[in-house]
C-alpha cells in the first residue's frame, strides 16, 4: 500500500529569486490527496501535480513525477550531484520558439531545451510504467505539471505546463493567468461555444497515458515585487479570479503561509469538491 507524503514541508523556502511557500489540502469530498507539490531550492525548482487515476495511483503519479523531474534537472545540471544524466532521447524541439522576440541569451536557450526534455522523461518514464502494467490504453495514471525553473541566479523563470493546473502572476496589482487549461472545455471556450460545453475536468494530455505529450513552455522575466501561484484546480474551479487576486493583495512576503491558509479556506468555502494545493512564491 502507497502511503502518501507531502514532498515539501509546509514552511518558507528561501530561493534565489525569492520565498516560496506551500500547502496542499485533501478538502472536504475527496477521500484522499492526489495532488502534491515540490519546493527544491538548490535546484529553483516550484512545482505542482495533481494526480489521477483513482486512489492510489494519483498519489503515486503526482509524487513520481516532480521526484522525476526533479532528478533529471540535478542531473543534467549540476556536475556535482554524483548522478548520471538519464540515458534518454527527447523529441526535436526549437527552443527559439519560445522567444520570438530574439532577446534571451544561448544559455537561457539551452535551459529550455533541458527543461523540455525532463517533461519527456517524466512522461515517458510514466508511460512505460502504465504500459508494464498493462494500461497503457490511457486508462493508467497520469497527473497534471505545473511550475517555473530558475537555472541559474538572476535568470529568468522558465516555466512549464501540462495539463489544467494553473500557474498565475500578481504583478502591480493586476493576476495574470500565464498557463492555458488543457482541457476540452477550454478549447469549446476558445471556440466560441456558450452551449452544451464539455465537463471541465476533461483533459487533452497529462503526464503518463500517452507516449507523447507536448508541454506548454515559456520564458518569464521576473520582477521584483512578482508574487506568483502555482495551483490545482480545487483552488480555481469555484473560485473566481477576482477573487483569488483580492487575497494575493494582502500577501506579504513573511506571511506566506497565512496567505495559503485563506487560499484553501476561501477555495472550501466557495464550494470546492476536489483537493485543493497552493504554492506561493514571492520574488524580491
Amino acid at each position: 500500500m502507497y502511503f502518501w507524503k507531502q514532498l515539501s514541508p509546509s514552511t518558507p523556502h528561501r530561493l534565489a529569486a525569492g520565498t516560496a511557500f506551500g500547502m496542499t489540502d485533501t478538502g472536504t469530498v475527496r477521500p484522499s490527496n492526489e495532488d502534491n507539490f515540490l519546493i527544491d531550492a538548490s535546484l529553483g525548482l516550484v512545482a505542482v501535480a495533481d494526480g489521477m487515476g483513482g486512489h492510489e495511483s494519483g498519489e503515486i503519479a503526482s509524487a513520481e513525477a516532480l521526484s522525476s523531474l526533479a532528478q533529471f534537472l540535478r542531473a543534467s545540471t549540476d556536475p556535482d550531484s554524483g548522478m548520471a544524466a538519464p540515458n534518454f532521447r527527447a523529441s526535436p524541439f526549437d527552443p527559439e520558439s519560445t522567444d520570438p522576440d530574439a532577446i534571451w541569451s544561448e544559455d537561457i536557450l539551452s535551459g529550455m531545451v533541458t527543461l523540455h526534455d525532463a517533461v519527456e522523461f517524466v512522461n515517458q518514464r510514466m508511460y512505460q510504467t502504465n504500459l508494464a502494467n498493462r494500461r497503457g490504453d490511457g486508462g493508467g495514471m497520469g497527473t497534471t505539471l505545473t511550475g517555473v525553473w530558475q537555472p541559474a541566479p538572476g535568470a529568468p523563470l522558465l516555466a512549464f505546463h501540462v495539463g489544467d493546473s494553473r500557474l498565475y502572476c500578481y504583478r502591480a496589482g493586476q493576476l495574470t493567468q500565464l498557463t492555458r487549461d488543457q482541457t476540452m472545455y477550454q478549447d469549446a471556450v476558445d471556440a466560441g461555444a456558450t452551449e452544451n460545453l464539455p465537463p471541465r475536468n476533461l483533459l487533452l494530455q497529462a503526464i503518463g497515458p500517452s507516449g507523447d505529450v507536448r508541454p506548454e513552455l515559456h520564458i518569464q522575466a521576473v520582477q521584483p515585487g512578482d508574487l506568483y501561484l502555482l495551483c490545482s484546480d480545487g483552488m480555481y474551479g469555484s473560485t473566481p479570479d477576482e477573487r483569488i487576486a483580492a487575497l494575493l493583495a494582502d500577501a506579504r512576503p513573511d506571511q506566506l503561509g497565512d496567505c495559503c491558509k485563506e487560499l484553501i479556506a476561501t477555495a472550501l468555502r466557495d464550494g470546492s469538491r476536489d483537493n485543493v494545493t497552493v504554492v506561493l512564491f514571492d520574488c524580491d
